[in-house]
């Protein structure tokens, strides 16, 4: 049974979070909220909790999970970046936006993509995931909250407490967050590559995607 931390959306209690990230810690999964929508996460080294996370969504290792980073400075442990990368990230962090980029061996394998060796990163731009990232002082392994079987992402915490308390272990409420999940961009390759159309703006970062 999942515990609910009603936490303010702009000045969230740090004390509500730490028991958050204990639970994090410990190898539970939560429902947090992001700058997109609410999305599911646990510990990057936790095999366990990350089998559970793809149980929840119902999604196998083919589907890229992202590592929810505070800023461009923990980008470099797990992900092969070069300058022009580098520019891009810069311009466009934090952001609703998820890159996918060569992962490195830090990077466990069994969360890189099957046969790709990529890894989804970004930085959100919500104060309640910046200061729950934090207190647990690394990135956070995350999907999406889409309930198996349908499109569109979660982002009222009571319908998430309503279908999910009994799989989860917390809940951070922080009110409701938009409904779009992230735009997705694929810079492993020779050209940047838009993946997904979401929230942010990929035509704000000089980019002529198709």
């Amino acid at each position: 049974m999942a515990q609910y931390f009603e936490v303010h959306p702009d000045n969230p209690q740090p004390r509500l979070l730490k028991q958050a990230a204990q639970i994090l810690h410990g190898g539970g999964i939560a429902a947090i909220p992001t700058d997109s929508s609410y999305a599911l996460v646990c510990h990057l080294d936790d095999k366990a909790a990350a089998e559970a996370l793809r149980r929840i969504r119902q999604v196998d290792e083919r589907h890229h999970l992202t590592l929810l980073c505070r800023d461009l400075s923990e980008l470099a442990s797990y992900a092969r970046v070069d300058n022009r990368q580098y520019r891009l990230l810069k311009l466009a962090t934090p952001g609703p936006f998820t890159f996918i980029l060569e992962a490195t061996k830090e990077v466990p394998r069994r969360l890189s993509h099957p046969s790709r060796r990529t890894i989804g990163l970004r930085v959100p731009d919500h104060r309640v995931t910046q200061a729950l990232l934090a207190l647990f002082g690394q990135p956070l392994l995350a999907t999406t909250l889409i309930a198996p079987g349908e499109t569109e992402p979660l982002n009222d915490p009571h319908e998430i407490r309503a279908r999910f308390e009994k799989l989860l272990q917390a809940i951070v409420d922080a009110g409701a967050c938009p409904m779009q999940p992230t735009t997705v961009i694929d810079l492993s390759g020779d050209v940047p590559v838009l993946v997904r159309q979401g929230r942010g703006d990929a035509a704000a970062l000089g980019l002529a995607l198709d």
